[in-house]
């Protein structure tokens, strides 16, 4: 599964590091089919949408620590820790590779794209795509529960479609965005189960021998 993850990670690396490949062309041309056949009295519902990226990123660790600690639910409080440092840790490395690529924009290179609105970071990969999966992902598999997950993911789902058809992103950036976002969730989630039972676990008693 590892692989799995590893290799789709690096194809679309490859698409986007190498633009004049035949990639490139695939990726512009579901953008154009995305961008061309939506509704444009959609655009701004898509806009607050992805707008809503970050503040329920924030909101959603932030909240579940509140409530721990209001509860004095210890457990609470510990999950809204293993949230919020899976949405960091997406973030970072998003950011680094953004940084790395440094990608322009659909609408930078095409000038049939026009934007809803636009940004000033590098293209590659989808920061918000990123934030909002890593959200649902690490919501996911702190509550596994169909009906924290699908809501999740719909939202999630939501955000990195906006960014298509707001023109900002290509398909290969929300793509990489979704599997960074994940996958950046998962590992953060098997880290802070091996540093809770390391540090939390209950030390057996010893039993007692008579004499």
């Amino acid at each position: 599964m590892n692989r799995l993850w590893l290799k789709c990670f690096w194809i679309v690396c490859f698409g986007a590091l190498m633009p004049s490949l035949q990639a490139q062309n695939a990726d512009i041309r579901l953008l154009r089919s995305i961008y061309n056949n939506r509704y444009a009295s959609l655009d701004h519902g898509m806009y607050v949408w992805s707008q809503t990226t970050y503040p329920i990123s924030i909101a959603v660790p932030l909240g579940l620590f509140t409530a721990g600690a209001i509860r004095h639910d210890k457990e609470m409080m510990l999950k809204s820790a293993e949230v919020g440092t899976g949405i960091v840790a997406a973030l970072a490395l998003n950011t680094a590779i953004k940084y790395i690529v440094q990608r322009p924009r659909p609408y930078e290179t095409y000038p049939d794209i026009v934007p809803y609105h636009t940004e000033d970071s590098p293209s590659f990969p989808s920061g918000h795509t990123a934030a909002a999966f890593a959200t649902a992902t690490s919501l996911t598999l702190a509550y596994p529960k169909w009906y924290i997950a699908v809501p999740a993911y719909v939202w999630a789902s939501g955000v990195g479609y906006s960014r298509l058809q707001l023109g900002v992103h290509y398909p290969s950036d929300v793509l990489c965005g979704a599997l960074i976002g994940t996958g950046a969730a998962v590992a953060n989630h098997y880290v802070h189960r091996m540093l809770r039972k390391h540090f939390l676990q209950k030390p057996q008693a010893q039993p007692v021998t008579a004499f």
